[in-house]
Parts: structure tokens; sequence; C-alpha cells
């Protein structure tokens, strides 16, 4: 969910933008952003794939199954119009037809991805998640009685 939709409640054709980034990111990386988690530093699957690109590890992103598939410039191509996608400001994300045209064109010079949303966001680990729903026993001090008919 775009971050203007979920603080905001604000819906622009820009919001479909980033759910298309993260759809991708999904798809080039095998992993779902929800319930993602690197051990770790926690990351969610945006900002795991935001610090391998800026650590020059994108390639660390690409699911085992799709390496032989495609040349690693496509997939790099994919990863970075990805990052534009997901960026935080709406205004910073291109279009969906400029979305399009990047993907078609090898030829065209693609500017440096800023941070994208929701980057810092920590997901807990499972175990931590698991014990926010354990309800903690307690002894019940209410008594019924069964009432007998005459």
């Amino acid at each position: 969910m775009s971050p203007e939709y979920a603080s905001e409640g604000l819906f622009s054709v820009k919001s479909d933008v980033f759910s298309f980034g993260v759809l991708l990111i999904e798809i080039v990386s095998g992993k779902r952003n929800i319930g993602f988690h690197q051990y770790g530093n926690h990351f969610n699957l945006l900002g795991y794939a935001w610090e391998l690109w800026k650590e020059g590890k994108w390639f660390e992103l690409i699911d085992q199954k799709l390496e032989d598939s495609f040349e690693a410039c496509e997939i790099l191509r994919c990863i970075h119009v990805a990052l534009m996608c997901v960026q935080e400001k709406a205004s910073d994300r291109p279009t969906m037809s400029n979305v399009i045209t990047m993907l078609s064109i090898d030829s065209t010079s693609l500017p440096d991805p800023k941070q994208p949303a929701y980057f810092n966001v920590r997901i807990k680990d499972e175990a931590k998640m698991a014990s926010d729903f354990i309800v903690p026993n307690t002894v019940n001090e209410i008594t019924f009685s069964d009432p007998e008919g005459r």
C-alpha cells in the first residue's frame, strides 16, 4: 500500500505505481513482502532490496529460479525500476507509462532511485510475533450451578 494512501487516505495513479514496484521486487526476489523477514536486521523486503542496491549486491536479491532465464542486465533494470516505483514521495515515482518505457528500451538512462517508503520499518521476529498472540493461562473463579427442574 502506498504511503500516502496508508497515512492520509490519498489515492492516485502513483499509488498503483508503488504497488507495481512492490510486485516487481517480489517477482525478481521470489519472496513476498508480507511476512518477509531478513534475519539479523529484520528489514522488510523493500528495505532489504534497498540495502542490497546501495551495497552493489543487487544480484543477491534475485530468485535462483530466474538466474538462468534472463540476462543480468535485464534483472538489474527491473530492480532499478522497481526501486524507483517504491520511493516515499509520490512525486518522485515515475508514471506507469514511463515505467513501461524504462522496462522496454534498454538504452533509456535511469536516474538513481531514492530511499524507498517503509525502508526503516522493522519486522518482529517470529518468536516475538507468536508470543504476542499467546493468551496467558488464568484461573477462572466463576462457578456454575446446574439448575434442576422440579
